[in-house]
C-alpha cells in the first residue's frame, strides 16, 4: 500500500477555496484526510492509484465548504437585515434550494425549502432566508431537526406572528443504498405561532406553496 504519513493542504487548487469560513483546524484536516486513506487503503487492489492520490487533501478541505454552517452566526446575520414596516401579510420564500449531509451515513440529500411568516412589525431582508436555510443546511444534518431549526431561529430572531416552514428532500442513502428508491421523496414541516393556530392562515401558507411551483402537500 502506498499510504501517506503526512498530508499536503498547500498545493491543491480547488475552486471553493477563501468561499467559505474554516470549519477544520489543520490538525483536523490531517484527521479526516487519514480516515479517507484508510478507506483507500482498504479497496487498494480497486483503485486508480494516480487519481486518488490527492483524494483525502481534497475530501478534508470539501468538508470546509460542505459544514460550513457551523460557523456562520445567524443571528449576526439577521440581525443586520431587520426593517420596520407597516406590513402584517405573509411572506413567503419559496423553491430555496440546499444541500445537506446526512448524519447518518455521510453522503448527502437535497431539495427545496420554503419559508413564510406572518410579519409583527419587522421583516428580514430577502436574501437572509436563503441564507438562514444554507447554514442550516451546511451541516451534518437530518431532515427533520433542520427543518425545526431554520423555523425556530426565524421565530426568534423576527419575532413575527408565526412561522411555516416546508423541506422536501431527496436522500441518497434511501437512494444509492439500502431500498434504493430514487423517487423516494421525504416532506417535513414546523410551524410555529398563527401558523400552527389558525387553520386558515396554515391552509394560505400550503395554497401559497402549491401555486406554480408543483408542490404536491
Amino acid at each position: 500500500m502506498n499510504k501517506k504519513s503526512t498530508f499536503d493542504f498547500s498545493q491543491l487548487n480547488d475552486d471553493t477555496e477563501g468561499a467559505y469560513g474554516e470549519v477544520l483546524s489543520t490538525e483536523c484536516k490531517e484527521q479526516v484526510a487519514a480516515g479517507v486513506q484508510h478507506i483507500i487503503d482498504a479497496v487498494n487492489q480497486y483503485v486508480d492509484h494516480e487519481g486518488t492520490r490527492d483524494t483525502p487533501e481534497r475530501v478534508a478541505r470539501m468538508y470546509d465548504e460542505l459544514l460550513a454552517g457551523y460557523v456562520t452566526d445567524p443571528v449576526r446575520m439577521l440581525n443586520n437585515a431587520l426593517f420596520t414596516v407597516e406590513y402584517d401579510e405573509m411572506v413567503i420564500v419559496k423553491d430555496i434550494e440546499y444541500y445537506s449531509m446526512c448524519e447518518h451515513h455521510l453522503i448527502p440529500f437535497f431539495g427545496k425549502a420554503h419559508v413564510g411568516y406572518l410579519p409583527d412589525g419587522k421583516v428580514v431582508g430577502l436574501s437572509k432566508i436563503p441564507r438562514l436555510v444554507d447554514i442550516f443546511a451546511r451541516r451534518l444534518q437530518v431532515q427533520e431537526r433542520m427543518t425545526q431549526q431554520i423555523a425556530d431561529l426565524l421565530n426568534e430572531l423576527v419575532k413575527p406572528q408565526g412561522v411555516g416552514v416546508v423541506v422536501e428532500g431527496i436522500h441518497l442513502c434511501a437512494a444509492m443504498r439500502g431500498v434504493k428508491k430514487p423517487n423516494a421523496k421525504m416532506v417535513t414541516s414546523a410551524v410555529l405561532g398563527r401558523f400552527r393556530s389558525d387553520p386558515k392562515t396554515r391552509e394560505e401558507f400550503m395554497a401559497h406553496l402549491r401555486r406554480d411551483s408543483g408542490v404536491s402537500f
